[in-house]
């Protein structure tokens, strides 16, 4: 397992329309000295990439807006060097293989364990 130390300082986007979900984790990670900022749509994370140059986005499969794998897409466009967890609640085998398939570096099932998604930002990072 990584250090707490390898991720913090690093700037993280959370884009996910589950509002208190985001904000919460978004609390938590910067409590661990994480510079991360959350975003509740699809179109607003999008936006949101040029201001807080991610190293890492936790993205959200299925928003109201659009699709978490079109918006993977579009960030892979935007910069294939921002590595990309995919989170769900609506988890399925194929789901992860096509997130993967279309750049992301992992994808997890809500509710996720917080120190578990620490464990994959820290591998991330190093990657």
């Amino acid at each position: 397992m990584q250090n707490i130390q390898d991720i913090q300082g690093i700037r993280l986007l959370i884009i996910d329309d589950e509002v208190e979900f985001a904000a919460t984790l978004c609390r938590r990670l910067q409590l661990r000295n994480i510079d991360a900022v959350d975003a509740h749509s699809g179109q607003e994370g999008l936006e949101r990439l040029a201001e807080v140059k991610p190293h890492i986005v936790i993205l959200d499969l299925k928003m109201h807006d659009m699709s978490g794998l079109d918006v993977l897409e579009q960030i892979k466009a935007y910069d294939a060097t921002i590595e990309v967890i995919m989170l769900t609640g609506h988890g399925s085998v194929q789901a992860g293989i096509t997130a993967r398939e279309k750049g992301a570096f992992t994808y997890m099932i809500k509710p996720v364990d917080l120190s578990d998604l620490l464990i994959k930002i820290a591998e991330a990072v190093i990657k």
